[in-house]
């Protein structure tokens, strides 16, 4: 029996009149959010770097840093559900704060979307589901163990591969297809873009690029200490693990077969969380603890 079938009277234009209030994003909300969240994240990161490890008050403030970081973060879930052409300002400050200094500029998750298709939703086309209800328990333990190495693709994807892509036009297609999205599916392929969006990337991809030469110098000629790049990775190891876990909570995974799935199984796959907000907020936040109300 389908997830649909086991609520016959369900009705999904009374859920989304449930909702229509919440619709509409508030400026003034995703700035405070956003900047406190930024500012604040920053601040402390670099409050550690101050007080270096030696000292037992390090490792509170460090931590604090990484959930507010990983909070500003999560704001590109946003990004890609704003209207296009609305909040162009927040969009170009997200990526300068947060997208470049983290090496998640905003385009890798434009096909996020896809994740709330119809027809794509938990089939081949959408790369952010795998039928892990299905599989063992390893493949839980390794889909969360992967936050060890998350830290060190963007190095080798804005580092390396970028540079390659901007002189080798079968390598950017390659490149694009295959190691230009934020997916938990390896085997996902993302369409080639438009010319418009292809602009975005290589400006955004210039920029992180230019962010990693330019901590590399600091690192190099000494005037960042070394430990800062150790306390860098154990943020970014941090924020990935978090994510990870985020993730693995969001759905229920049942869709073993990549079958079209309707809206309303789309929903029931999908979970809340609306107890302990306090806990739930800082593995979820920004409200992604709602997922099944989001979808």
């Amino acid at each position: 029996m389908s997830l649909a079938a086991a609520s016959p009277t369900f009705s999904m234009s009374q859920a989304r009149s449930l909702v229509g209030d919440l619709l509409t994003p508030n400026p003034l909300v995703y700035w405070s959010d956003f900047l406190a969240s930024t500012l604040a994240g920053g601040g402390l990161f670099w409050a550690a770097v101050w007080i270096a490890p030696a000292t037992f008050i390090y490792y509170p403030i460090a931590l604090a840093a990484g959930l507010l970081i990983f909070r500003a973060a999560m704001f590109i879930h946003e990004l890609v559900h704003l209207r296009p052409g609305t909040f162009t300002g927040f969009r170009i400050a997200w990526n300068l704060l947060i997208g470049i200094p983290l090496l998640i500029p905003s385009f890798l998750y434009y096909i996020h979307l896809d994740h709330h298709r119809r027809k794509s939703y938990g089939t081949a086309a959408d790369g952010e589901y795998l039928p892990l209800s299905a599989g063992p328990p390893s493949a839980i333990v390794l889909f969360v163990a992967q936050a060890l190495i998350i830290p060190l693709l963007p190095l080798i994807r804005f580092g390396i591969l970028s540079p390659l892509a901007w002189i080798h036009p079968a390598l950017r297609r390659a490149i694009h297809r295959h190691a230009s999205s934020m997916i938990i599916d390896p085997t996902y392929l993302r369409p080639l873009p438009t010319r418009r969006t292809l602009w975005i990337i290589r400006l955004q991809e210039a920029g992180c690029f230019l962010f990693i030469v330019a901590m590399f110098w600091l690192f190099w000629t000494g005037r960042l200490p070394w430990f800062v790049l150790a306390q860098m990775y154990a943020i970014g190891l941090l924020i990935g693990a978090l994510n990870q876990v985020r993730t693995l909570g969001a759905h229920r995974w049942t869709n073993a077969g990549g079958f079209e799935m309707t809206f309303e199984e789309q929903m029931l796959d999908s979970v809340n969380y609306p107890r302990r907000p306090i806990l739930t907020g800082l593995w979820a936040p920004i409200g992604l603890r709602f997922h099944g109300l989001h979808h």
